[in-house]
């Protein structure tokens, strides 16, 4: 089979990789319908994250059970199921706890912008929809392999509760999933941050109530001058930078909450001054697989469409496209069919 091989900076190859096989009884193979290009593969893309050699690429997907090994018992051929961006057995101390994408026998996927894909701890890692999704439905189903899931984890991780103001920043995928996440859970106000109309508009379509243009010293002003003076009660980090990072706590009030699901890059925290904020922050990567059976009934009962985030489409081969529309931000997410 072919698949997605990044060389060095910039350069994304599709090419002649093995198919995978069933190595341990706990394995499954799926074929995929759907995968993308998520924004934390721009890191490596764009040479922020060394490779030493070429290197498959992808964490996001959804698809049919193909084959299983002996020892899986909760998925089986024909299913339709999705897995979260990390493979974990569902059954450790750290799992049993809510934190699966900390699995002590787990790890994370790279080999996904493929035509198929070897889950480990099958039985862990999938969850099966209630049926065959429709055509239409399968990029929402998509979405909640990782920027659904991960933007569902950056509201709960800041604990947004019915009532609360909620700033987002960031107006990629998972800023503006985080965004509809805060709606869900009945944010009185969501403000979102951005800069480009485009996802202004569908930030407000997820259920943001304002749009703050304005960056850094400028951004954290506008904020308190929404909210009185005080900060918001929740913020959600969704980009992973310094920039935002400061833009995220300065943001918010005293004794908020802050969540940060970007991936972190160049990001120090000054602890003294975080100490006298009273701000509670927590992050990490997401544990989609805590939240796919909650996020896999909303979206089969119609309640949530995450799958507008994608507003490129190519076939598989054309992933390298895929990935210098999103790096040239002519793409807010690149749905690829295999």
């Amino acid at each position: 089979m072919k698949a997605a091989v990044l060389h060095a900076p910039y350069d994304v190859r599709f090419e002649e990789r093995p198919e995978p096989k069933i190595e341990q009884p706990t394995d499954a193979i799926l074929r995929l319908s759907a995968t993308c290009v998520c924004g934390s593969d721009l890191w490596p893309y764009r040479g922020a994250n060394v490779i030493n050699s070429p290197t498959t690429m992808g964490h996001e997907y959804c698809g049919v059970v193909e084959e299983v090994g002996t020892g899986v018992t909760s998925v089986k051929p024909g299913q339709f199921v999705i897995g979260g961006f990390a493979f974990s057995d569902n059954t450790c101390p750290n799992c049993l706890s809510g934190f699966q994408s900390g699995c002590l026998h787990g790890g994370f996927f790279n080999t996904a912008q493929a035509p198929m894909l070897r889950i480990p701890q099958a039985d862990g890692t999938l969850v099966p929809t209630s049926g065959k999704p429709s055509r239409g439905m399968i990029p929402s189903m998509l979405t909640l392999s990782d920027v659904m899931g991960t933007g569902w984890f950056a509201a709960e991780a800041a604990n947004v509760k019915p009532g609360n103001t909620v700033v987002v920043v960031g107006d990629g995928a998972v800023g503006l999933l985080g965004a509809l996440a805060a709606k869900i859970m009945r944010a009185e106000r969501i403000i979102a941050m951005s800069r480009h109309e485009t996802r202004q508009e569908l930030a407000r379509n997820f259920g943001a109530t304002d749009i703050v243009t304005e960056r850094g010293e400028e951004g954290v002003a506008r904020i308190k001058e929404l909210t009185g003076g005080l900060g918001a009660d929740c913020v959600l980090e969704c980009v992973g930078t310094p920039e935002s990072m400061k833009q995220a706590l300065g943001s918010a009030r005293r004794g908020g909450y802050v969540s940060y699901v970007g991936v972190p890059h160049g990001v120090s925290l000054d602890a003294q001054q975080l100490f006298f904020t009273h701000v509670h922050l927590h992050g990490g990567p997401a544990p989609v697989r805590r939240f796919l059976p909650k996020l896999i009934n909303l979206v089969e009962e119609g309640e949530i469409d995450p799958g507008k985030v994608f507003d490129l489409t190519l076939p598989l081969d054309q992933v390298a496209e895929g990935y210098r529309a999103m790096d040239e931000r002519r793409a807010i997410k690149t749905l690829l069919q295999p």
